[in-house]
């Protein structure tokens, strides 16, 4: 099952989170996990996209992990989310739920795609960006960044 959004990443974030947990989102964060792009707490994941406006974003459900293309990707992480109510929900950091998926119940691996991040304007307000996220059934495993993005905007 693909779906197509278009989401608005308020505070540059959205949330995949279980629907009967409806969870708290963390809201402490470290540079660290600015520049993973991706945070979790227990029944949710935090993606992060580039700009804090409406992003297009692409959801896939899939019965086992895809082939990494990270040629085609600007960033990749990944992460596990638990799903025990057997729904995931789809959630905007301030506008509320976009979508609510019937899956199987379980624990899930959850892998955000960034694309076109080096077509992001100085201001960071328009750009070609984008983002893919997969899901698929997984047993746990902590938080992993498959390819890291460098912004050439940031002078360390």
């Amino acid at each position: 099952m693909i779906k197509r959004y278009s989401i608005f990443a308020d505070y540059h974030q959205f949330y995949l989170w279980d629907h009967g947990a409806t969870p708290d989102a963390p809201t402490q964060y470290t540079e660290a996990d600015t520049v993973r792009r991706m945070k979790t707490a227990p029944f949710v994941v935090v993606v992060q996209p580039e700009r804090n406006m409406d992003v297009p974003v692409e959801v896939e459900i899939a019965d086992g992990p895809p082939e990494p293309d990270l040629d085609a990707w600007d960033h990749v992480v990944e992460a596990s989310l638990d799903l025990p109510s057997g729904r995931l929900e789809i959630h905007e950091c301030t506008g509320g739920s976009i979508d609510v998926l019937d899956v199987a119940s379980g624990t899930y691996r959850v892998r955000a795609h960034h694309g076109g991040l080096r077509t992001l304007s100085e201001d960071r307000l328009d750009g070609d960006d984008h983002y893919r996220i997969v899901l698929w059934p997984a047993p746990f495993a902590n938080l992993a960044v498959l390819k890291q993005y460098t912004d050439p905007h940031v002078t360390e």
